[in-house]
């Protein structure tokens, strides 16, 4: 009888099915009306995500196997969690507009996984093109963390969708927006301004909290936006 082979992949798809495992469990609380449980569940998903990458890299098991994988994980996660989160806490009151507009960073988040994989060449990248679908659910998340106290408060609410057709715009979009820095020496010779980005963005967790966590991902956003808008700005066309 043949015995299953254990590989290295098998350590990373653990964290993928993890993070999988967290969307479903952050879509069940958001049925139950635990909005701020549903929301860390997003949390814990990202971090299982981020450590399925680095456990490939450590392990040399990066396969297309778990790129797909880890996508179908992202989908359910930061697409479908998150929605189902905006539509419990908000949405559900505007009827069919209300399912519409929450169900955008779902619709836009697969587009932006799918072109994703479609432009994926090899398993490293310095940047990627459009605002990746984990970095959209966490302002989400964070921003239900941080304002959602049995409903939201005027005018915070009038900006709830305007804030999600803006994150499902640039999740689609052509915006670049860098990876994170690898934490080394190599890394902090490379970009040290990412890390003093997120030495700024910790100290505004830790004195503000969740309004400061929601605040870092609004930042990061923008700063995104802004490098291209300078890129065009000073493009060899437009000077000519």
């Amino acid at each position: 009888m043949n015995r299953p082979r254990l590989t290295p992949s098998i350590i990373p798809n653990l964290f993928t099915a993890l993070n999988m495992f967290c969307g479903f469990l952050s879509i069940l609380s958001a049925s139950e009306g635990n909005f701020n449980y549903s929301a860390w569940l997003i949390f814990t998903a990202a971090l299982f995500d981020a450590l399925d990458g680095m456990v490939a890299r450590l392990t040399n098991s990066s396969s297309e196997l778990g790129v797909e994988l880890d996508s179908l994980s992202d989908i359910v996660s930061f697409g479908a969690a998150p929605s189902f989160l905006l539509y419990k806490s908000f949405f559900y009151s505007m009827s069919t507009w209300g399912i519409i507009i929450s169900a955008l960073p779902l619709i836009a988040g697969g587009f932006r996984l799918a072109r994703f994989n479609v432009q994926l060449v090899g398993f490293s990248k310095s940047f990627f093109i459009g605002l990746p679908i984990p970095s959209a659910a966490l302002t989400i998340a964070s921003f239900v963390l941080a304002f959602y106290d049995n409903g939201y408060p005027n005018p915070i609410s009038d900006f709830i969708a305007p804030m999600i057709l803006v994150l499902s715009f640039l999740m689609v979009s052509n915006i670049r927006y860098e990876t994170l820095p690898k934490l080394s020496i190599s890394g902090l010779k490379e970009k040290p301004y990412h890390f003093i980005f997120l030495l700024i963005a910790a100290i505004m967790v830790v004195i503000l909290y969740k309004k400061g966590l929601f605040l870092v991902f609004v930042f990061m956003i923008l700063i995104g936006i802004f490098r291209h808008l300078y890129r065009l700005i000073t493009s060899p066309s437009n000077s000519e």
